[in-house]
């Protein structure tokens, strides 16, 4: 088994020249405009599990999951002669949801702030402080 620093450090290493393999050889339209999210390798280096995204969201996801499993093969290839381990991990791809997600809360919380400078605040709202509103109601 290998120590979780150097299998962090394999990931890492796996995300980078997987980017840069995908920015400068593959020639495969489906992947174009992807961008690698996180690796996660196991202790026993047998598996990497690769996440991606891309700027058109998970419409493309089946596309873009469809590319990889496609180019696997010359993408372990290609990571392998960089990467200098014994065995090299196989690769699994799974779409990342993340950026997704945060779009979401970012308007949540948008569309939150713009509900709270058009409504009024309160009951003192109308001129009257909250004792006269107390008194009225």
């Amino acid at each position: 088994m290998v120590s979780k620093l150097r299998t962090q450090r394999i990931a890492d290493r796996i995300r980078d020249d997987l980017s840069e393999i995908l920015l400068q050889e593959v020639s495969d339209p489906r992947l174009g405009g992807v961008s690698i999210t996180d690796v996660k390798v196991d202790r026993e280096l047998g598996f990497a599990d690769i996440y991606f995204s891309a700027l058109e969201g998970s419409s493309r996801a089946a596309e873009i999951q469809a590319g990889f499993e496609h180019s696997q093969g010359f993408l372990r290839r290609s990571l392998a002669q960089r990467i200098e381990l014994r065995v090299f991990p196989r690769l699994r791809f799974h779409w990342d949801p993340t950026y997704e997600r945060a779009e979401r809360i970012e308007r949540i919380i948008a569309s939150l702030h713009a509900n709270e400078t058009v409504q009024p605040d309160g009951p003192g709202a109308k001129g009257q402080s909250a004792q006269e509103a107390e008194d009225a109601g």
